[in-house]
């Protein structure tokens, strides 16, 4: 019996999970395209593509859809999904029907009311490349477009890929300029034609003369120039024809490539995206739909017209033009509208793009596409994080560390002098400690409310932020309950004090280097990790200095120990005091307009950002 069990565990487990789909029979996933595996959709770029042989139809008339994998030899398909569903409508029912072109490993399903409205796998084979001709109903829409689903593995598989949008002959398209074709031939020796727009080539870089003037620019650095400085993103608009399409040049260093987006807020979610990417050496121009913090929806390209492109020095430059109104497309925003700009680049692999390098720049204030021109400012940090910083810093690099080191070189010096019924070096101590504790908890809260949540890619800095946040509100705590001087139970508070709070300063500190590299707060390097550094061997050296410094008043007292019998003890020691007084306050001068300098010079840093 256990043999048994043991044996049907082994073959169920052993068993490729691929199988119960292998025969394609996936009807039940016609709606939504999505396959019943338990598993997400692959976040990463689908490496395969989807084209036609023709861009227009009639009623009645075929047209031959290609999927093809990527040209590498790990790249394959088991499993696929394809339909025709109305462009204009993101839920409508499949449309149209499919004639098979490979029998043997694709097969016709009933999406609906139709009978052959999609087509899918037969087999699990691997596969690189399937056909299948789709016919146009007697009452076709005006706009079609291909989805399809493709799984690779039972866990990695891709839903709705959006393919080309066909269009009824008769209704309003939308311009297209140089067309090239492709000639194929598949296994069963039928030739069919794939359509595509090709962009052209520009001579010469783009310039910013005219930014503000005759087009609106957004540039980082502030002020750059595409046609003289190397890194310098560039996005320039001007609006064409009265207003009735918009001419675009972007341009940026990177080794993928550069898009923009527009917004109606300054969140990624929801916005109309333009992509420019370096594929083999040569720029693919595409519009895309970004649905949430998701990888971008690519859509037809016909959308664009007159578009253009260039390398050279690692430079990518692109220029497309489209109509201010396509009401006709989904997902294509309404130009007369202000929306926010993004600006963003990032690494590509066989043309297909990856989350950008860097937090994207984002325009001050929400421009009219087709406004009056205008030379736009922008920002790569959100308000909420450049605060997170400048709360954090204030807190610890000068609140914390100048109370540190009040409470341990100058109780002596101030024992004798009274603020509000307190000693001195306490109140100052306290005073700072619990504003410190104040502005880390606010600072604490802001990247929350930025992300909405927890933030994935921010590595360990949130982390030790945490940690960092709750010892902070430890130490007045445990403060707050310290037993009385006198009590034996003193000295394990002090140590316990001491502990938590250097804790907390060291890891505070490992904190601050960490956020000056987050992308959300990127600070110019390696500029600003040197100011931190200096800022941090600046609280070591006046530590040591006023260590060193107590260590020979401590040996000179010793060494007048047996004096103490004279009667001029008194007045040497009175001497001494204002000599140890005076060095320790100008100390404490100096280490506070150098702390200052550091803090100003940061700020400053991430003001400009």
């Amino acid at each position: 019996m256990r043999l048994a069990c043991f044996l049907l565990v082994a073959l169920t487990w052993g068993a490729d999970p691929a199988a119960g789909y292998s025969n394609g029979k996936v009807s039940v996933a016609c709606g939504d395209m999505e396959p019943q595996h338990g598993y997400e959709s692959s976040p990463d770029p689908p490496p395969y593509s989807v084209a036609v042989d023709t861009p227009t139809f009639s009623p009645g008339d075929r047209i031959t859809v290609s999927l093809r994998a990527a040209s590498s030899n790990s790249t394959y398909f088991r499993g696929f999904l394809i339909e025709a569903r109305d462009a204009g409508g993101s839920g409508s029912a499949a449309v149209g029907r499919f004639i098979l072109v490979d029998p043997a490993h694709s097969q016709l399903l009933q999406c609906g009311h139709t009978q052959g409205s999609g087509v899918s796998h037969s087999d699990s084979s691997k596969k690189t490349q399937v056909q299948a001709v789709w016919e146009a109903p007697k009452n076709p829409p005006e706009r079609v477009q291909f989805l399809v689903t493709v799984v690779h593995k039972y866990k990695v598989y891709w839903v709705r890929i959006a393919g080309p949008v066909v269009s009824a002959k008769g209704a309003t398209a939308v311009p297209t300029t140089d067309t090239t074709t492709d000639t194929t031939t598949d296994t069963t020796t039928d030739t069919t034609t794939d359509t595509t727009t090709s962009p052209a080539a520009l001579s010469t870089a783009f310039s910013s003369e005219g930014c503000g003037s005759s087009k609106s620019c957004l540039r980082d650095p502030v002020g750059c120039r595409p046609e003289r400085d190397a890194p310098c993103f560039f996005l320039s608009f001007a609006s064409e024809g009265a207003g009735r399409s918009v001419a675009f040049e972007l341009s940026g260093p990177a080794d993928g490539y550069v898009s923009f987006a527009l917004s109606p807020d300054k969140w990624m979610g929801n916005d109309d995206v333009y992509l420019c990417v370096n594929d083999a050496g040569r720029v693919t121009i595409s519009p895309a739909y970004v649905s949430g913090r998701t990888h971008p929806e690519l859509a037809p390209e016909a959308a664009l017209w007159d578009r253009a492109w260039r390398l050279a020095d690692g430079v990518i430059q692109c220029r497309f033009h489209r109509d201010a109104l396509l009401p006709q497309l989904e997902n294509r925003f309404d130009l007369n509208q202000s929306y926010f700009l993004f600006l963003a680049h990032g690494r590509a692999d066989k043309g297909f793009i990856h989350r950008h390098d860097r937090q994207p720049l984002i325009s001050t204030n929400q421009k009219v596409i087709t406004g009056p021109p205008e030379d736009l400012s922008g920002s790569r940090s959100p308000l909420l994080i450049k605060l997170h910083g400048v709360l954090m810093l204030t807190a610890w690099m000068w609140m914390v560390s100048t109370a540190v080191l009040i409470a341990r070189h100058f109780r002596p010096l101030w024992s004798h002098t009274t603020l509000l019924g307190h000693r001195l070096w306490f109140q100052v101590h306290r005073t700072m400690m619990v504003s410190a504790v104040g502005l880390t908890g606010v600072a604490f809260t802001l990247p929350f409310i930025y992300r909405r949540g927890w933030s994935k890619h921010a590595g360990f800095h949130p982390y030790i932020g945490c940690t960092v946040m709750a010892l902070s509100v430890i130490q007045p705590i445990m403060a707050a309950l310290r037993p009385a001087p006198e009590s034996p139970r003193r000295i394990f508070f002090n140590w316990l004090h001491l502990g938590t709070g250097t804790i907390g300063q060291v890891l505070a500190v490992v904190g601050v280097f960490l956020g000056a590299g987050q992308q959300a707060l990127l600070l110019p390097g390696p500029w600003s990790p040197a100011v931190l550094t200096g800022w941090l061997l600046w609280i070591v050296l006046a530590d040591l200095l006023l260590l060193t410094h107590s260590h020979r008043v401590r040996t000179r007292g010793n060494e007048s120990a047996e004096d103490k019998e004279r009667i001029l003890f008194a007045q040497v020691e009175s001497q001494r005091h204002g000599e140890v007084s005076k060095f320790r306050k100008l100390v404490l001068v100096v280490f506070l307009i150098g702390n200052t300098g550091f803090l100003a010079a940061l700020v400053k840093a991430i003001a400009s950002v």
